[in-house]
Parts: C-alpha cells; sequence; structure tokens
C-alpha cells in the first residue's frame, strides 16, 4: 500500500506541477501535508475498503423485502421473475444501472434503459417495489445471497454432497480496525514526506546561501495548517456520523429481536389463518395496531394448553402472566398478592403433570426440563422495573417512529384498505417478526406518490366531488395518495 501511494504521489504531483523533473523543489511541506491528506480522506471512502458481500445480511434483507414477490429457490417465478443468474442478465449494462433498477425501476423504466424495458414488456402491470434507501452494500448483499442460493443447489446435485455454507470470511466481517490501521500508517508516510520536502527545501536554501528557519517535526505537528486541516476533518467526520446516526435513529430494518415468549406468525397467521386485526383490533380503529393483551391469547389457549412446538414451556409463561391455573381451568384468586414460591409451585405442578402424561413416568431427565421451563418463565416475565412474574407481558417493541410523526394505522387499514403485509412485509411467513420496511420519510412519500387511492364504493371520499367527476369524464384514470394532499408536510408532521 506504501509502495502504491508513493508510486501514485509521484505521478500526481509531476502531472499537477508540483514536483519538476527537476532537483527543484517547488512544494512547501504545508501544502503536501495538506494535499496527503486530502488523498486519504478521498480513499478512506473510496471503494477499495468496501466491506465483502454479507451473505447472511443478504439472506435477511431478501427474507424481509424480496421473497414476498420472488421465489426462494431462485429458479421458479413467483410474483417476480426467478432471481437466479440475474448478475448475468444485467452484465452488460454498467453496475450502477442494476442498483438504479433495484431501488426505482420505474424510474429506470421512464428512461428507457434497454434492459428495464425488456423487464417491463415482460412482467406488465406487476410493479416492483421500491427500495431507496437500499445502500450499494445492501444490494451487494442480496446479490451475493441469491447467488449462493442459486448456485448452491447445482453443487449439491452434482457432488452429492452437502450444501455449502458459504464463506467464512467478509460475512459480518468489520473492517474498522483495518481501516484505521491503515489510516495511521498514511498519516505517519505523509508526515515522513512533509519531513522530507522541508529538509531538502532547507538544503536547496542553503546551497542558494539564503538563510531559512529549519522546522522540527513538532513545528510541522503544531503547524497552522495541519491544526486547521485536523480540526476540518474531526469537523466533516464528526459532522457526517452525526447526521446519518441522527437519520437512522429509530429505524432498524431488519430489526429481529428474541421475545419473551416465541410465539409464531408463522404458524398463527400462516398455518391457522387467524386475521391480523383479531389479534390487532385497535389497527383498524385507532393510530395504534396495539399489542394484544394476554386476554386476547386466551380466547383461544384456555382450550389450547399446550403448544405444537414447544408444548407446556410457552404457553405457560401467558399462564403465570395473568393467573390462570391450567390445572383447574381457573383464574387464581387474589393472584396479584402471590408470592414466587406459591407460583412456582402451581405451574411446576402443571408442567410435572403434563411430563407424567407424556413420558409415563418422571426421571432425572424430567426434573431437569420442569426446572429449566421455570426458570424460562421467571427470565421473560421478570425484568429491572418488573420484578413479579403476574402482569403484562414485557415484550420487545420492533418498529418506532419519531415523536414529531403522525401515523395512523385506521387510516390506512379502514380507509386506505391497505394490507398488512404492504408495511410489515408476509409476516404470515415469519417464526420471529423483524422489520420489514425502512420506515423512513423517503420511503413513505414515495408509497403515497404512486400508491392509488380506493375511490369505488369508499364513503371517506365522496366529499372529493372534482376527483370523481375527472375519472367520470376521463380526464382522469386514478388518484394517488399525493393527489389528496399525501405529501403535504402537515399531514405527517405536527
Amino acid at each position: 500500500m506504501a509502495v502504491y501511494l508513493c508510486a501514485q504521489l509521484e505521478e500526481s504531483f509531476i502531472y499537477r506541477g508540483i514536483f519538476e523533473k527537476s532537483t527543484t523543489v517547488k512544494m512547501s511541506y504545508k501544502s503536501l501535508t495538506t494535499y496527503v491528506f486530502t488523498l486519504l480522506l478521498a480513499w478512506a471512502s473510496n471503494s477499495v475498503w468496501a466491506q465483502e458481500a454479507d451473505i447472511e445480511a443478504g439472506k435477511t434483507l431478501f427474507k424481509n423485502l424480496c421473497a414476498a414477490c420472488h421465489n426462494r429457490n431462485m429458479k421458479d417465478d413467483l410474483t417476480g421473475p426467478a432471481l437466479g443468474g440475474v448478475e448475468e442478465r444485467w452484465a452488460d449494462y454498467p453496475r450502477e444501472d442494476l442498483y438504479k433498477w433495484i431501488r426505482n425501476s420505474q424510474a429506470l423504466i421512464a428512461q428507457g434503459h434497454p434492459r428495464a424495458v425488456e423487464l417491463w414488456n415482460v412482467w406488465k402491470p406487476t410493479v416492483m417495489n421500491n427500495f431507496p434507501n437500499l445502500s450499494d452494500q445492501d444490494i451487494e448483499n442480496i446479490l451475493a445471497y441469491i447467488e449462493y442460493e442459486y448456485t448452491k443447489k447445482d453443487e449439491v446435485a452434482t457432488t452429492g454432497g452437502s450444501a455449502p455454507r458459504g464463506p467464512t470470511t467478509g460475512a459480518g466481517q468489520d473492517n474498522t480496525f483495518l481501516i484505521a490501521t491503515l489510516f495511521v500508517i498514511l498519516a505517519v508516510l505523509a508526515l515522513v514526506l512533509a519531513r522530507i520536502v522541508a529538509n531538502l527545501n532547507y538544503l536547496m536554501a542553503a546551497k542558494e546561501g539564503q538563510e531559512v528557519e529549519r522546522k522540527t517535526l513538532m513545528d510541522i505537528l503544531t503547524s497552522k495548517s495541519v491544526v486547521s486541516f485536523v480540526i476540518f476533518a474531526i469537523v466533516v467526520v464528526g459532522g457526517y456520523t452525526t447526521v446519518n446516526r441522527a437519520i437512522m435513529l429509530g429505524r432498524q430494518q431488519g430489526y429481529q429481536p428474541d421475545q419473551p415468549i416465541k410465539f409464531s406468525h408463522a404458524t398463527h397467521a400462516g398455518l391457522h389463518k387467524i386475521d391480523c386485526q383479531y389479534c390487532h383490533d385497535g389497527a383498524r380503529r385507532s393510530k395504534h395496531s396495539i399489542i394484544p393483551a394476554a386476554n386476547t391469547c386466551m380466547n383461544c389457549h384456555r382450550a389450547i394448553k399446550k403448544g405444537s412446538k414447544y408444548g407446556t414451556a410457552e404457553l405457560t409463561k401467558i399462564f403465570a402472566s395473568v393467573g390462570y391455573d391450567p390445572s383447574t381451568d381457573k383464574y387464581i384468586e387474589n393472584y396479584e398478592q402471590l408470592s414466587q414460591e406459591e407460583i412456582e409451585k402451581i405451574y411446576k405442578k402443571w408442567i410435572t403433570d403434563e411430563y407424567v402424561k407424556d413420558k409415563g413416568t418422571l426421571d432425572a431427565e424430567g426434573e431437569l426440563e420442569i426446572e429449566e421451563q421455570w426458570e424460562g418463565i421467571v427470565r421473560s416475565l421478570t425484568t429491572e422495573t418488573k420484578p413479579q412474574i403476574q402482569g403484562e407481558i414485557p415484550w420487545v417493541r420492533i418498529h418506532n417512529l419519531p415523536d414529531h410523526v403522525f401515523f395512523s394505522h385506521a387510516q390506512h387499514v379502514s380507509v386506505g384498505k391497505i394490507e398488512c403485509q404492504k408495511c410489515h412485509g408476509p409476516i404470515e411467513e415469519m417464526e420471529v417478526v423483524a422489520q420489514y420496511a425502512p420506515l423512513s420519510m423517503g420511503w413513505c412519500v414515495n408509497c403515497h406518490r404512486k400508491t392509488e387511492v380506493k375511490f369505488a364504493d369508499n364513503e371517506y371520499y365522496k366529499s372529493y366531488e372534482r376527483l370523481h367527476e375527472e375519472i367520470a369524464s376521463g380526464k382522469r384514470d386514478k388518484v394517488t395518495v399525493e393527489d389528496i394532499g399525501g405529501t403535504e408536510c402537515q399531514k405527517c408532521h405536527y
């Protein structure tokens, strides 16, 4: 790297007229230091230091963003085309064109891009979702996962072995230390070069009989140009980091925390087809969809007391939170006043009875399992601020919006007739819920610009007489959310 830097510096200096091919030095140590540090900042953001594609991150992004429309085997069409070999199909065009297609396909079609128009002619009127907030690295991660899934099945078929597990380097790799080390090395090199130039200037001046004060290393480090540049670099890097972090504050696309109870949406919403609004009944009538109370769970689980996957382990946590004794099929009187020891006896008896019913006897393995299930109940239902088992379940919130943002589920669900999956993704396929959408302002505004308002048989929109007349006369073929003020600032911000 150092040799490469020196070669680049020499070539750049001669090209810019900083050094001539003669021995005359035309550049002071100040301008050299400034130039080298500027070069370093440019290289710090260059793709030379870009992270390798992260297959695991790509898997998460694909599952949350792409799997609703594209087949996971990467070989068969679904709502959208099979994605296997997508990089080869775009190989005749700049890589940036593929990025643009993924972020905003309709914009690329409008520009007349040959590949984009070709795809649109095959798949219209199906419109691909826009993902303007995906970074280049995010897209590379998704493409790496697609290629991995597409090729691994072929490898298994031809070799007869197991599927490859993916690269062990690059996935989740943090290059911060490497970048910092390289930056320090290059910074030291810049100071050495500055010192060399200072000495050359001194020798040339002495040869010509001029009196020049010889600069020490400390003089160079504390000079006005170096100090000014360091302050400038700190302000730029600090400002960029602060703004970038502030923009992402509260938005955690792909965030998938473990919950106190292993609740599977794939089982409830997918397998058993329970409607989202049965549990999240606030979605149709209020701003918040609400986290369902345990009483909602008890509507079914008073009859279904053992889970198909976890047995008594997870459902007993619900029983313990509300004070329901599954052994007697009754709610426990004065449950809030019971001690943890008393609660422990009640639910350990239930777990033990069910274990014996399944196994026929209580052995050492059973005793260990009973103890582990009880510890899981205590761990899941108690926190630093909630020392008691009794009471609400401490679910971990996933979706957050800033306080200055107004969002109403009722407006979107009851009036706009938007499906839950539009914002939350294929929730019926998720074992553990993750944040599907970026929830950024750009994402919301873009949706409002392209989403068609469902005017037909919708009482809410009867007041928009002019728009109804324009549709009836053929002057307008659709109305988007933007047309009824959906992009006005005050609609979403207090």
